[in-house]
């Protein structure tokens, strides 16, 4: 977080689209104690579908601004406040360029909650926040967000962290890959550990969603300097078993990657059980494998591997050649080969374009031939 010495909380909703009244403070007292951060992305989006019935070409301009503020209360309590400027689910607000106008953007207030911190080596956030757990996404800068309305409190004991939390309503009935199950009054309950073990961080996690499913995981994530290479693994268990339904939802992942001088390496591979295998309440959190185009979250029996290799022509300039491959229930099969160029101009600045192909096909044949295009640009601060 960076402390803004020219803007004060007044000013930073004023920029996320507000409208507001003069504060009555001078300008030096208004912004003590008061820490802004956030994040401003465009994307476009071009796809075209070469099968005759398919979806055809699709562009669109995207955008999405998040706008995060921290005011210290007093020496125990920080008030928290998120703004998006963004769509409903809070990701991209996405403007056709084919059959839209171009439009305005609603700004929508995200998070609200009480941060007390107290009491030794214990956090406690109270409102309206992210939810911080494996299966969702609490901050995305270019993504949809879950929130939802409760407690949650983190402790520190010795080497280890405890967490707990209990929501009485969320978002999941507009964001993310579970809207289907959820209406957003469901209460929903998670505990978790985490530790260290020499170079390796492990964590545990349970939660319980009321009269929905409950769900366990469990993860390991290390990183190795061997001089000439470093090296990492990242591995995942999860499983989701629903309340009304007699089937194993189940997604096991690693993923290994390296980097040794200018080149990099990442392979990885996931699979799930032939029951199931919705096991993530958003595509792009930890307990699922989000790659530009395909996740194997929510496909029974699936088998899906990920190759990237990539080197750091300059500095600023980084490029990478990927493919990802897919096999799941029903003689279903994806796969997507892209290039990506990201320009990082500045340690705020940055941007990227990928090009490449996604099919999707079954037994009968192709369902979906697209040739992609993206540009993105991103500003935090």
């Amino acid at each position: 977080m960076k402390k803004f010495a020219k803007m004060s909380l007044v000013a930073a909703v004023a920029v996320a689209g507000l409208s507001t009244v003069s504060s009555a403070k001078p300008l030096a007292e208004a912004i003590k104690d008061v820490d802004v951060s956030g994040t401003v992305v465009y994307r476009y989006n071009d796809y075209n579908d070469d099968i005759d019935g398919g979806l055809g070409s699709r562009t669109s301009n995207n955008y999405k601004i998040g706008l995060t503020a921290k005011a210290k209360v007093n020496e125990d309590v920080t008030a928290v406040t998120r703004f998006l400027v963004a769509g409903a689910d809070g990701g991209f607000a996405g403007l056709d360029t084919q059959n839209g106008s171009d439009a305005n953007v609603d700004v929508e207030l995200s998070n609200v909650y009480f941060s007390y911190t107290g009491l030794a080596n214990t956090t406690v956030n109270v409102g309206k926040q992210g939810l911080t757990t494996p299966w969702t996404v609490a901050v995305d800068s270019d993504g949809n967000e879950q929130t939802g309305t409760g407690i949650l409190a983190l402790s520190n004991v010795g080497p280890v962290t405890l967490a707990a939390a209990y929501f009485n309503q969320t978002n999941l009935n507009t964001s993310g890959q579970g809207t289907a199950l959820f209406d957003g009054s469901e209460n929903l309950i998670t505990v978790a550990a985490m530790g260290n073990i020499g170079p390796v961080a492990l964590d545990a996690w349970y939660l319980d969603a009321e009269d929905l499913f409950d769900t366990f995981t469990v993860g390991a994530n290390a990183k190795f300097d061997l001089d000439a290479v470093n090296l990492g693994v990242d591995a995942r268990y999860t499983s989701l078993d629903l309340d009304n339904v007699d089937a194993d939802n189940v997604l096991y992942k690693i993923k290994l990657t390296a980097k040794a001088g200018i080149f990099d390496a990442t392979v990885g591979y996931a699979g799930t059980d032939e029951e199931g295998g919705l096991v993530a309440l958003d595509n792009d959190s930890k307990t699922a494998y989000q790659t530009w185009n395909m996740n194997p979250n929510g496909k029974a029996d699936a088998d899906f591997y990920n190759v990237s290799l990539g080197v750091q022509a300059l500095p600023s300039l980084h490029i990478s050649a990927n493919l990802s491959d897919m096999d799941y229930a029903n003689d279903m099969e994806e796969q997507e080969i892209y290039a990506q160029v990201v320009y990082k101009m500045s340690k705020n600045f940055k941007t990227y374009v990928r090009y490449g192909t996604y099919e999707k096909e079954n037994s009968t044949g192709k369902t979906i031939d697209d040739l992609r295009g993206r540009l993105q640009v991103q500003y935090s601060f």
